[in-house]
């Protein structure tokens, strides 16, 4: 232990155990009742796992640093002074590169061909009848949306999933699944620094417009490639896994299905549920810049916090009947998307993405049955690697 406890309650539970994130939400639980603030012995970190406390850490960016968004050292070394780790003004300038793109109006003239496709490969899995809702749909559409919105060359793309997987890994805490991912990330580098050139890009993108940043002077001509792919990271595995978890949940709640089908006005609080549910981002880090006061406990400066943003979509404090899966539930203020100066910039894409899947299978299946899901591990974020489906058209 490196870090002054006091009177903080304390946890032996390693989250990152299959055993734990197969199942957390009880943990998650136990941590939320221990206090507000909790010492995990095995990471020598202080887990943040009620709603309010989260977004206060979220919110105050000048008491909370992104330094440790990263629970290892070697990888935030890694990350550098990219965009998810700054502050102002070096997070401005490069959040402003493609913030205007990026927006709920600057997407909107992309809903009519993502509709398109959704439609398109959900005629196709519904001409099939049984499909795998994660390896034919949710590990497909993203990568073909995120991937033609950046511009990436089509050759390629196969790999990206599981490299953006192994960079996911290399944020939690240094054990044995982090280790193993550290070597993917040359691979990723070299995707990178092969794929996301500008010559590579296509005309028009916002990848492009990343490079338009740099003849302008707004940002180092070094950094264009890794912004590039700070965004196809960002993207991809985690509306992967929002997809899978949305197939599954509404395929073991026909009632909530069925009232969908009968009120399809309400597929923006169904997807916005699933997030709140089983949200794809379980935990980033922070650190304490200043002595943290709580409910009667001092948190040092300088103390590194695993913020559980699973934890905190889940607080019987503020979510009434929590565990319960309910698509009319008021739910707009979710953490799913983090919050406050480095929430997600990809949201607006990503709701896009699940509203048009969620309204393709309401308009052409009536009824959706899931066989056992097999559950994928990594160190943050929470999704299915198989979920066996039947589906029945109208």
């Amino acid at each position: 232990m490196s870090t002054p406890v006091g009177s903080i309650p304390r946890s032996d539970v390693d989250l990152f155990s299959e055993a734990v994130m197969a199942a957390p939400y009880s943990q998650f639980r136990a941590l939320r009742d221990a206090g507000p603030v909790v010492y995990l012995d095995r990471h020598d970190v202080f887990a943040v796992a009620r709603y309010q406390e989260i977004r206060h850490v979220l919110r105050e960016w000048k008491a909370f640093s992104s330094a440790d968004i990263s629970l290892n050292k070697p990888f935030n070394d890694y990350i550098g002074e990219g965009i998810i780790r700054a502050d102002p003004p070096v997070h401005e300038a490069l959040r402003a590169v493609l913030s205007a793109r990026l927006a709920p109006h600057g997407v909107r003239s992309l809903e009519p061909e993502i509709n398109r496709r959704a439609e398109e490969i959900v005629d196709h899995l519904l001409a099939q009848g049984s499909f795998d809702a994660v390896t034919d749909l949710a590990r497909r559409f993203p990568v073909e949306i995120v991937g033609d919105f950046i511009g990436l060359p089509k050759s390629g793309r196969e790999a990206l999933l599981e490299l953006v997987d192994a960079n996911f890994n290399c944020f939690g805490p240094e054990n044995d699944r982090t280790l193993a991912s550290f070597p993917r990330l040359a691979e990723l580098a070299a995707y990178v620094m092969s794929s996301a050139r500008r010559e590579d890009l296509t005309e028009g993108s916002m990848g492009r417009a990343v490079y338009d940043a740099v003849d302008a002077g707004r940002i180092p001509a070094e950094v264009a490639p890794w912004l590039v792919m700070a965004y196809v990271t960002a993207g991809m595995d985690t509306t992967v896994h929002a997809l899978g978890h949305m197939v599954w949940l509404l395929a073991e709640h026909p009632d909530q299905w069925n009232m969908l089908r009968g009120n399809p006005a309400l597929v923006p609080q169904a997807f916005r549920e699933v997030l709140r549910h089983e949200s794809p981002v379980q935990v980033f880090g922070r650190t304490g810049r200043i002595d943290w006061e709580i409910e009667g406990v001092t948190v040092p400066a300088g103390a590194r916090l695993a913020v559980l943003y699973g934890s905190g979509n889940r607080d019987e404090r503020r979510w009434a009947d929590p565990d319960r899966f309910d698509v009319q539930r008021s739910n707009a203020d979710h953490l799913a998307f983090g919050y406050g100066l480095h929430g997600c910039a990809g949201q607006a894409l990503a709701i896009l993405e699940g509203e048009a899947i969620l309204r393709a299978l309401l308009a052409k299946v009536s009824h959706l049955e899931a066989g056992t899901p097999v559950r994928h591990f990594n160190n943050v974020l929470r999704g299915l690697k198989s979920l066996p489906v039947t589906v029945t058209g109208n």
